[in-house]
């Protein structure tokens, strides 16, 4: 299957290598013919929007590489072997965060552990995240990040200097097993996206600025005299909702008696409006000059479309193999897959005549919770649920959601007593952890059944035997653990 997976995505690179080459060629001819006819359009028909167009695609080369750095240190063995053993020793992260920053030249470098909650920085460890702090607020918007995003872009303060603004890319780190472990990244300076914007300009001859999504002008050159606002600014104050609310516009207004054509397009990445103005129409020699540039840089984004396509293709099929095996609310592994480690383990066992264990757990009273407080809220206590068991458990354990709040355990190598003290230390910590809801706290609480695999047993016995000891540990009053012998 693996190679049939390979040659089909060979062939899809390939089928799309030769439409974007026969796009690109013919698109070009008719670029060029359009050029040499229109010398004495407008602007609005042809220089403009291919300079607009230039300067989108070199700004979404340069966020490109800030993203490709933070997607290599979420998939850096070192960084995830770093964090899976227990952060040990410190200044392995610190000083690989500093060689990431002295390298590819940015403004900061990080990573953020799901374990410990602290913030890992090229100059030390900064802080801990507090899921109280709204400073830290991006942290646990990026961790719940739906399956499909890996990443996200953001302009804020940096955390080690507060005087500085920053673009950051914070990137979801998980371990090799597809569990969520911490979120890593880099940030640029808001300064150089600035000194883009004045290479632009000096390049093409443009006024270049970008607002944001209420119309406020964010970035812009020396040059730039107008408003700070498209609702405030004379001439073009009648087009502000129609700038806001399209991805893309082209038209020209009357600004101090001089006809000025604008070209407006949104970078998804930014979450900002690119917009560049012109005054008057550019003679044969630059129309020519940006029709070259723009060859020059369509062949270099076909490079990039074929590389990204072809991350992608690969982060996709990855992503298909996890969600085959895992739970999509928890991260825990599904009960198909489940099932397969269950005989494996069970074969193992009798091999060697060595212990497994299982503890079936469920979270008490958890129809209350969503008839309280809404499915939204069960699905949170659910997923912090299953945090918790992870933290406790080793790297050869596997925990499966083996029903809505139901998480069964499986445990090689380990026998009753053990089992049950893990058990014990795993109801203390969900017990300790309230979440807060509206001013109200929910305070958490399972019951759990732990048995020991007895070597012959049919596996659907063992499974019944843990399941009468968790319904024994409803039955004595819940939040307690109970051992089948």
């Amino acid at each position: 299957m693996g190679k049939a997976v390979w040659s089909d995505k060979k062939r899809f690179i390939w089928i799309l290598s030769v439409l974007l080459l026969t796009a690109f060629i013919f698109t070009s001819g008719i670029s060029y013919k359009v050029a040499h006819d229109s010398l004495s359009e407008q602007i609005s028909e042809n220089t403009l929007p291919l300079t607009s167009d230039n300067i989108y695609s070199e700004i979404q080369q340069d966020l490109l590489q800030p993203i490709f750095i933070s997607s290599l240190m979420a998939q850096d063995t070192f960084v995830r072997d770093w964090t899976i053993n227990d952060e040990e020793d410190p200044q392995q992260l610190i000083r690989y965060l500093r060689e990431i920053q002295n390298k590819y030249d940015t403004v900061t470098s990080f990573f953020v552990s799901e374990k410990s909650r602290k913030y890992y920085h090229s100059t030390g460890v900064l802080k801990k995240i507090e899921d109280t702090d709204p400073n830290d607020a991006w942290y646990f918007r990026v961790r719940s990040l739906p399956t499909s995003e890996s990443y996200e872009v953001n302009i804020d303060l940096d955390t080690a200097n507060r005087t500085r603004t920053v673009v950051y890319v914070n990137y979801k780190v998980h371990d090799f097993e597809g569990n969520f472990i911490g979120v890593t990244g880099v940030g640029l300076a808001v300064e150089r996206v600035q000194k883009l914007i004045k290479l632009y300009q000096q390049r093409y001859n443009r006024r270049v600025y970008f607002v944001d999504t209420e119309g406020h002008v964010t970035l812009h050159g020396e040059q730039y005299s107008g408003s700070q606002t498209l609702q405030n600014s004379p001439g073009l104050e009648k087009y502000a909702t129609r700038i806001l609310t399209s991805p893309s516009a082209s038209f020209s207004y009357v600004r101090d008696n001089k006809t000025v054509y604008l070209n407006s397009r949104m970078v998804s990445d930014f979450k900002w409006y690119l917009m560049v103005e012109q005054e008057e129409a550019e003679g044969e020699k630059k129309i020519l000059n940006t029709f070259w540039v723009n060859i020059v840089l369509g062949l270099m984004v076909i490079v990039v479309i074929l590389v990204i396509a072809n991350l992608t293709l690969g982060r996709y099929q990855r992503k298909l193999e996890v969600m085959a095996s895992t739970d999509k609310l928890t991260g825990a592994t599904n009960r198909q897959m489940f099932e397969e480690y269950f005989s494996h383990s069970l074969q193992n066992a009798e091999i060697s005549a060595t212990p497994v264990s299982v503890i079936l757990l469920d979270i008490d009273y958890f129809k209350s919770v969503n008839d309280n407080f809404g499915h939204s809220i069960g699905d949170l206590v659910i997923k912090t649920v299953a945090n918790i068991i992870r933290r406790q458990l080793r790297s050869e354990d596997i925990v499966c959601r083996w029903g809505g709040e139901e998480f069964l355990l499986l445990l090689p190598n380990i026998d009753l007593s053990h089992a049950a003290d893990m058990a014990e230390r795993i109801r203390e910590s969900i017990a300790e952890r309230k979440i807060s809801v509206n001013e109200h706290e929910i305070g958490i609480t399972v019951s759990s059944g732990v048995a020991q695999y007895k070597l012959g047993e049919p596996r659907a016995d063992l499974i019944n035997r843990v399941d009468v000891a968790l319904y024994q540990a409803k039955d004595r009053g819940r939040d307690q653990v109970v051992l089948s012998h």
